[in-house]
C-alpha cells in the first residue's frame, strides 16, 4: 500500500476516539519503558554520549512532527498517518502509540552505531552522513509501506504515502539525528534542550486547550 485511502475514514474515526484511551492499557507499557531506559543506561555507561545525543534529537523531531500531524488531524478533520486502537496498549496522540514512540527513541541511537567514523568520508560520491540518513529513511518507509497495509497503521489522504513519508519525514529525522552525531556537545544540547522545550510547551497548550 504506497498510498492511502479514503475508505479507511471508518478506522480513523474509531482512532480518534481512542486517543489517551486507557481501554487497551496492559503491562508492556512498563517494559518497553524499562527497556528504553536500560539501553540509554547502558550507553551512558559507556560514554556513548555522541550516540545519545544522536538518539535524543531523533526523538525530538519525531515529536514535533506528531504534533504537527495531531493539528493537521485536528483542522482538517483526520491527520496524514493515524494508529489504530486495536495495536496499541496507549495512543499517544493520533498518529503514535506507545509502542512506537520507544522505537523512535532508541532508532536514532541504534542507527548511528552504523556511520564511518569520519564524518567526511564519501561513500558513492555522497557525504556518508547524508547517505545512511537517505537509506535509512528509505528502509523506513519501505517498513511504513507494510504497516499501512495492516490494520495498525492507517492513512486516509490518497496524495499520503510512502514517497511523501519518506522524503518530508524520515530523512529529516535521520538527518537530524545523524548531523548533530557530530557536533559540539554544547549545540547538541542546545539542539535537544531546545526542541524538547518547544514539544514540551505546544503538548502542554494544545492538550490543555483540547486541540490534540
Amino acid at each position: 500500500m504506497w498510498f492511502g485511502t479514503e475508505e479507511l475514514t471508518t478506522a480513523a474515526d474509531r482512532a480518534k476516539a481512542a486517543v489517551r484511551s486507557t481501554g487497551n492499557f496492559d503491562w508492556t507499557f512498563i517494559a518497553l519503558l524499562a527497556f528504553v531506559v536500560y539501553i540509554y543506561a547502558n550507553e551512558f555507561q559507556k560514554k556513548n554520549y555522541k550516540g545519545i545525543a544522536a538518539g535524543l534529537a531523533l526523538y525530538m523531531v519525531h515529536w514535533f512532527y506528531e504534533i504537527l500531524n495531531a493539528v493537521i488531524g485536528s483542522v482538517t478533520g483526520y491527520a496524514l498517518w493515524t494508529v489504530s486502537p486495536e495495536s496499541t496498549s496507549f495512543i499517544l496522540l493520533i498518529g503514535v502509540s506507545w509502542e512506537l514512540s520507544m522505537m523512535f527513541s532508541v532508532a536514532g541511537l541504534i542507527m548511528s552505531k552504523l556511520l564511518p567514523d569520519d564524518p567526511e568520508q564519501k561513500l558513492l560520491g555522497i557525504n556518508n552522513r547524508w547517505l545512511f540518513a537517505i537509506g535509512n529513511a528509505a528502509f523506513f518507509s519501505a517498513i511504513e509501506i507494510f504497516l499501512a497495509s495492516t490494520p495498525a497503521f492507517i492513512w486516509v489522504y490518497p496524495w499520503w504515502g510512502a514517497i511523501p513519508v519518506f522524503i518530508t519525514t524520515y530523512i529529516p529525522f535521520f538527518l537530524a539525528a545523524f548531523l548533530l552525531y557530530d557536533r559540539t556537545p554544547k549545540t547538541q544540547k542546545r539542539f535537544i534542550g531546545g526542541l524538547a522545550a518547544v514539544n514540551t510547551l505546544l503538548l502542554v497548550v494544545l492538550i490543555s486547550l483540547g486541540v490534540i
